[in-house]
C-alpha cells in the first residue's frame, strides 16, 4: 500500500515509517520539519519527503495525487500541554484547523483510511483505574481537547462521507529503535526519560520529581510507559484493519502497567550505570496521582501484543539512542 506519513520526520512517526518499508508498503513523508529532523527521513530512512504543512489543501492534493496515496498515518501535532494552556490559538489552528484541511483533501482525492495518533489527555482526571475506551473524556487543557475535537471530526467524517479511521491514544510513548538510529530528540525537551538521561549523561543539573506525597506506593505519580516499536506495531495493524474493511474505532495504546517516577529514575540509574541528583518539588497543577490505560480492547480488536512491556528494556533502548543516534543528530 502507498501511505502518507505526516509527522514523519519526527518521533513516533519515524518509527512508523521505518516499520512500514520493513513490511512491504511504499512511504512518503509530508513534514513541516517545526520539530521534525529532516537527516531522520533523509539519509536514515531515504523516503521522499516533503516539507510543507498539513492544512496546505493545494500543495497536500498535489502530493496525493501524485504518490498514488491510498492511506494516511497523521502523526502531525503540537504536543506541548503546559504550551497549549499558555498559546491555545495555536493549537487549535494546527492540530483542529490543519487537520481539517487535510481530511477534507483526502476526500477530494478518494482517500477514505487514516490512522489518527491521539491521547490519552483526552479523559483528563480519569474516573477511573485502569482507563478504558468508554471511561468519560474531560480533557482538562487545549492539547487534549483538540485531539478529542479531531475525535469527533472522524466520526462525522465517517457518518457523511465513509472515511474509515483507526484512533490510537497513547500514553507515555517511551524508549527508541534497538538499533540506536531512531529515537527521542524534542526540542525542547518535556518528557521524563529523555530528561533524567540528560540528568544522567550530566548535560542536566538533576531531574526534579514533582509532588512526593500523592496516594501511590512511593508517593510520586504514576504513569504508563509504552515502547515507541509497539506504538508503531500498533498502527501497522490498525492499517491491515482497515484494508480489510475494518470499522472505525477507537483503542488505547498502553502496557496497563504504571511505573512511579522514582521507579523510572532509579532504573535509568542502573541502566547508564550513573548516579546523578534528584530533587524534590511542588505538584504541579492538573497531574493526577495515576495515569495507567487498559490495552484490553486493543489485544482483541486488532491481536496487538507489546513485545517490550519491560521498563528497563524502555530504558536501554532510551539509552542506547542517547549515545548514538541523538549524539549523531546534534553534531
Amino acid at each position: 500500500m502507498k501511505v502518507l506519513v505526516t509527522g514523519g520526520a519526527g518521533y513516533i512517526g519515524s518509527h512508523a515509517v521505518r516499520l512500514l518499508q520493513e513490511r512491504g508498503h511504499s512511504v512518503v513523508v509530508v513534514d513541516n520539519l517545526s520539530y521534525g529532523h529532516r537527516s531522520i527521513v533523509e539519509s536514515t530512512l531515504r523516503v521522499p519527503l516533503y516539507i510543507v504543512d498539513i492544512g496546505n489543501k493545494e500543495q497536500i492534493k498535489n502530493i496525493l495525487q501524485k504518490e498514488n496515496i491510498e492511506a494516511v498515518m497523521h502523526f502531525s501535532a503540537y504536543a506541548l500541554v503546559g504550551e497549549s494552556v499558555t498559546h491555545p490559538a495555536k493549537y487549535y489552528e494546527n492540530n483542529v484547523q490543519q487537520t481539517l484541511n487535510l481530511l477534507e483533501v483526502m476526500r477530494e482525492c478518494g482517500v477514505l483510511k487514516i490512522i489518527f495518533s491521539s491521547t490519552c489527555a483526552t479523559y483528563g482526571v480519569p474516573a477511573e483505574i485502569p482507563i478504558c475506551e468508554i471511561c468519560p473524556q474531560f480533557p482538562i487543557n487545549p492539547y487534549g481537547s483538540s485531539k478529542l475535537m479531531v475525535e469527533q471530526i472522524l466520526r462525522d467524517f465517517d457518518a457523511a462521507y465513509g472515511m474509515k479511521f483507526v484512533s490510537f491514544r497513547y500514553f507515555n510513548a517511551a524508549g527508541a529503535h534497538p538499533l540506536g538510529d531512531l529515537g527521542e530528540a524534542h526540542s525542547p525537551e518535556t518528557h521524563l526519560i529523555p530528561l533524567i538521561l540528560d540528568a544522567a549523561a550530566g548535560r542536566r543539573e538533576d531531574i526534579k520529581v514533582f509532588g512526593q506525597n500523592y496516594e501511590t506506593p512511593d508517593g510520586t505519580c504514576v504513569r504508563d510507559y509504552i515502547h515507541v516499536m509497539d506504538i508503531a506495531e500498533a498502527h501497522l495493524l490498525g492499517l491491515e484493519y482497515l484494508a480489510n474493511g475494518g470499522t472505525s474505532d477507537f483503542f488505547n495504546l498502553g502496557n496497563g502497567t504504571g511505573f512511579s517516577v522514582l521507579e523510572v529514575i532509579e532504573m535509568a540509574k542502573k541502566v547508564s550505570g550513573k548516579e546523578f541528583k534528584v530533587s524534590m518539588a511542588a505538584r504541579r497543577e492538573g497531574d493526577p496521582p495515576v495515569l495507567v490505560g487498559s490495552s484490553d480492547k486493543v489485544r482483541r480488536v486488532l491481536a496487538w501484543k507489546p513485545q517490550f512491556e519491560n521498563l528497563e528494556k524502555i530504558m536501554s533502548d532510551a539509552w542506547n539512542w542517547y549515545h548514538k543516534g541523538k549524539a549523531k543528530l546534534e553534531t
